[in-house]
């Protein structure tokens, strides 16, 4: 069957194969985004100060660390996922194209990267 058959366009698979997974996971990540981030400011709108020893305190415990670490995770893949879509649109040149998704890449894996670092060290009594 050919991907320009109406059977084949409502399936979703186009040239890629992939476009609906593709849209699926960013919708299960905006919804992730949205648990953790609604977690997030209900958490830190019940702690009784707002000085560093105690937000620190409160993210060095187990259920703030990773509630958080999954928050990094979720937002740079979300992001990334966005952003992919924007490159794919809209740089035509395979050259221009190919650069654009590995700088994506790369400034994505680093910044969860250094976002996670910054959560272990906090949750592991390292943060100074």
């Amino acid at each position: 069957m050919s991907d320009g058959t109406p059977i084949g366009r409502v399936r979703g698979l186009g040239p890629a194969h992939e476009g609906a997974h593709h849209w699926l996971v960013q919708r299960f990540t905006a919804i992730g985004n949205l648990v953790l981030m609604l977690f997030l400011a209900i958490s830190l709108a019940l702690l009784p100060a707002y000085d560093y020893a105690a937000v620190t305190g409160w993210a060095s415990q187990t259920l703030p660390a990773t509630a958080l670490a999954l928050l990094i995770v979720s937002v740079f893949w979300h992001a990334r996922l966005g952003l992919q879509v924007l490159v794919e649109d809209y740089v035509h040149d395979a050259g221009s194209k190919f650069a654009a998704i590995t700088l994506l890449n790369l400034a994505t894996i680093g910044g969860g990267a250094f976002g996670l670092i910054s959560i272990a060290r906090i949750a592991l009594g390292g943060a100074v």
